[in-house]
Order: C-alpha cells, then sequence, then structure tokens
C-alpha cells in the first residue's frame, strides 16, 4: 500500500519517525525547511542527541531508504511533524502546521494518505481539510465526501526524550481519522514499525487524548511544585516529606523541579483552557503554579547574590535542558531561569550544559562553559538533574539545589 512515505519536519520526533519507517525498507524522503538539518541527515548523521538514533539514520542513509530535502515530493503517504507553540496570549499558533499542509499540496495525488502526528488543539485535522481544499479544489477531502480522494487523520506521537527510538516501537498509538476508512489506511501505515497496539478512535478524540495526557502530567507536577514552595515556607524538607508521604501504597508524588519544559507538558494544557476556559479551571491553576515555580527560584538565586559574602559573585547554573540528559531546550524553565538572571544581575553569569556545545538561545551577558569552569563559581545552582552531577564536589561552593537528590553517572 505505501512505497513512499514524506516526513515533514525533522525533529526529535519527525526524523526518528523517518528513520524508523525507512529501517522497514521503505522509501523515506524527509523535508525540512533548515538546510543544516539536511545536509547533516544526507551524511548520515543527526544533528539531535538521542540514543540509538545515529545508528538507525546511518543505516538508513547508506542503504538508500532515507534522504531528506527542503521541499516537499510526491509520495504515498505524508506524515507532518512540525511544531505547534502558542502566541503571547497562550492561544495556539498553527502557523507551521498550516505552511506544511499548504507546501505539499502541490504534490498530493487521488489514493494519498496526510497524517497529523504534531500535537494541536481539537479541531486541526479538519482544518487541514480546509487547506488542501484552498489548494487544490480539484481534489476532495473526508470533510466533503465519504469517499476522499485524500485521506486524513491524526495519531500523536507519544514518547519520551531519551527513549524515542524504543517508544516509539512497543508504545500503543491512537489512530484519529476523519472517517473509518482514513483510520484504516492511517493504521496501516503505523503498523509497518509499530508493535504496540494502535487503537482506532475519531480525530477529535485523538487530538483531546493527546492533550489529556499532557495536562494529567502537568497537574500532578503541579502539585508536587506547589508542595515544594508550602515546605519552604515552613522550613520542611520536600525532598524528605515526599520520599515518606510515598511509603503510602496509594501516594505516588512526583518530584518538584524548576518549573515544567519542553514543548508537550508546557504547552499542550493551554490548548485545552483556550477551548474550553469557563471549564478547564483545575488544568488553568495547574499551568499557572507550574509557570510560576521558575520565577520563584529566580528570586531564591538573587536572595542568594545579594546576601552573600562577596560583592557580584558569580553564579553557575548547571542545567538548561528541559529534563535530564538530554539537548532539548524547547520551553525549558532553566533556560528562562538563566535567561531572567542576566536581565537582573550585572555579575559574572555562566551556564553549564553538558548535552550542548553552542546555543544562540542564551543572553548575550551569559557565558556556557565546562563543568570544570562551572565548579569554579561562588554560587552554583543546580536546575536539572543531569546524571553525573551527583559525582561532583560542590563543597567550595554557595549551592542552590531546586532538583532533590542529585543522580551519579554510575
Amino acid at each position: 500500500m505505501f512505497k513512499t512515505v514524506s516526513v515533514i519536519g525533522l525533529g526529535y520526533i519527525g526524523l526518528p519517525t523517518a528513520a524508523m519507517l525507512a529501517s522497514r525498507k521503505l522509501r523515506v524522503i524527509g523535508i525540512d525547511v533548515n538546510q543544516h538539518a539536511v545536509d547533516t541527515i544526507n551524511q548520515g548523521k543527526i544533528h539531535i542527541v538521542e540514543p540509538e538514533l545515529d545508528m538507525l539514520v546511518h543505516a538508513a542513509v547508506t542503504g538508500g531508504y532515507l534522504s531528506a530535502q527542503t521541499s516537499p515530493a510526491a509520495a504515498d503517504a505524508f506524515m507532518i511533524a512540525v511544531p505547534t507553540p502558542f502566541f503571547d496570549d497562550l492561544s495556539p499558533d498553527l502557523t507551521y502546521v498550516e505552511a506544511a499542509v499548504k507546501s505539499i499540496a502541490p504534490v498530493l495525488a487521488k489514493g494519498n494518505l496526510v497524517v497529523l502526528e504534531s500535537t494541536s488543539p481539537v479541531g486541526t485535522t479538519e482544518k487541514i481539510c480546509q487547506w488542501i481544499r484552498e489548494a487544490r479544489p480539484d481534489l476532495t477531502v473526508p470533510t466533503d465526501s465519504s469517499q476522499p480522494d485524500i485521506h486524513v487523520a491524526y495519531c500523536p506521537e507519544r514518547v519520551l526524550p531519551g527513549r524515542v527510538v524504543y517508544e516509539l516501537i512497543a508504545n500503543d498509538r491512537i489512530v484519529g481519522g476523519l472517517t473509518p476508512a482514513c483510520s484504516e489506511k492511517a493504521k496501516a501505515l503505523y503498523q509497518t514499525f509499530v508493535a504496540g497496539e494502535c487503537l482506532i478512535s475519531d480525530a477529535r478524540t485523538a487530538e483531546m487524548s493527546k492533550l489529556t495526557e499532557n495536562a494529567f502530567r502537568d497537574v500532578n507536577i503541579a502539585f508536587a511544585n506547589e508542595l515544594s514552595l508550602i515546605c519552604d515556607e515552613l522550613k520542611i524538607n520536600v525532598w524528605e516529606l515526599i520520599k515518606m508521604a510515598n511509603r503510602h501504597p496509594r501516594v505516588n508524588i512526583l518530584t518538584p523541579g524548576a518549573g515544567v519544559g519542553g514543548h508537550c507538558i508546557a504547552v499542550d494544557p493551554w490548548f485545552i483552557v483556550h477551548s474550553a476556559p469557563e471549564q478547564a479551571k483545575l488544568i488553568r491553576t495547574a499551568r499557572e503554579v507550574n509557570d510560576f515555580k521558575p520565577q520563584w527560584v529566580l528570586q531564591k538565586i538573587l536572595s542568594t547574590v545579594a546576601n552573600h559574602a562577596l560583592h557580584k559573585p558569580s553564579v553557575a547554573c548547571f542545567g538548561l535542558a528541559f529534563k535530564p540528559d538530554i539537548d532539548d531546550l524547547r520551553e525549558s524553565p532553566a533556560l528562562h531561569i538563566v535567561n531572567d538572571l542576566a536581565a537582573a544581575y550585572q555579575g559574572k553569569i555562566y551556564a553549564v550544559e553538558p548535552n550542548v556545545d553552542q546555543t544562540n538561545k542564551l543572553a548575550t551577558n551569559v557565558e556556557l562553559v565546562s563543568v570544570e569552569q562551572g565548579l569554579k563559581a561562588d554560587i552554583i545552582v543546580i536546575l536539572v538533574n543531569h546524571k553525573g552531577f551527583g559525582d561532583l564536589d560542590f563543597s567550595k561552593n554557595s549551592l542552590i539545589n531546586v532538583v532533590g537528590p542529585l543522580r551519579s553517572a554510575h
């Protein structure tokens, strides 16, 4: 049924998906506007950090099953995996999805399948049909016909950074077509590499399912983060408290941190709030708690600086990624804290991120340095619990740890 698949967006989800399809000996054409990413992939290399992905991409490219380019080409199926951020007013920004759909519209042909993987607000899959219709009035879509020329479905990714290759295969997938035939066609595509169960639903339920999964996690993280604020006020060790409370057989409190980041948990709940603002009270409050935590951490740093024995002590912030052991800086609370600190403090500020060699996302007065250089700072702030931080000696520094017991590399 599928000989050629085009994946639009070769980032943290698109590239692993493209490589996985290519590993099943399908011809995969990856599309991305980033020329550096395209060139790197065509060399059989990867431009992101993800265990096992480098070997998968290298094998797919050298075997002739995967190639990348900046302009769309004809294919049997198109998978869209582009960013879906939000605007300053927290409303969903679908410009990347719309641009991706309009870019493939000229090469669409009867019988093609278009699948959206990007986390999106409810109703986005139907908008894809609208955009296709506007660009290609010669083709029918599922919202117009029960037997359309183009099949459209929504199938959200649900993988954990650092385990993407494994979870793409092992995890169950929700396939939400705009018609039963769309669902079946999309299911057939995913069954080429998914060992988990492909669960068929409608597009709106599939869209809401992904949002619900991340909102659930956000609410639970908010409980832990709010608990850390309360414990700080009451002079209680929150890590000890959670350890004790979790000995209850039906209690499992998560670990508080610097906030919540990444492209999913920090974004998706706002899509629900935007769609149903009067009903999503708890979800909104959880988002506000988690969005406040970086500001609280910043005030902790500034207070430590103000009370330090030295005038303008140097500060090293350990960790920039949105979660441990990855290089992804999207919506990272640690990154926001460092840049906000740079705006509020004129002393020397260093950033330590073992998984990133360089970045243009840091304020100009923040220097990205090695672990060894960071350890020389007067004040050290642990913002991300990367493996190996637990092996370092922070006894000579003023230490602010907002992530709890540090992890060894062993």
